[in-house]
C-alpha cells in the first residue's frame, strides 16, 4: 500500500496530494486550477493539485476519519460562453 503525502500552502492556497514516494514528473493542467500530476516513467497519474483549495471547501468538509478512501474522477469543463 502506498503513502498518501498532503502539502499545503497557506499563502497560495495550493493543496496537493501525491501517491507514493516523488519521483520526476510533471504536472498536467486540467483547467480551473486542477492540476494532475504526471510520472515520467510510467506516464501515471501519481497525484493532483489544486490551486485555491479553501475557497472551493466549507471547514466541515476539511475533516475525514482514517482510513478513507479517495475516489478522483474528471469532470468536463463547462464552457461559459
Amino acid at each position: 500500500m502506498n503513502d498518501l503525502q498532503l502539502y499545503y500552502d497557506n499563502e497560495g492556497d495550493y493543496l496537493e496530494l501525491q501517491v507514493g514516494r516523488y519521483s520526476k514528473g510533471h504536472f498536467r493542467n486540467l483547467g480551473n486550477g486542477i492540476f494532475e500530476r504526471v510520472d515520467e516513467k510510467t506516464n501515471k497519474v501519481t497525484g493532483i493539485g489544486v490551486l485555491g483549495f479553501k475557497k472551493r471547501t466549507k471547514d466541515q468538509d476539511l475533516r475525514l476519519s482514517l482510513p478513507f478512501s479517495l475516489n478522483i474522477k474528471k469532470e468536463e469543463a463547462i464552457e461559459q460562453k
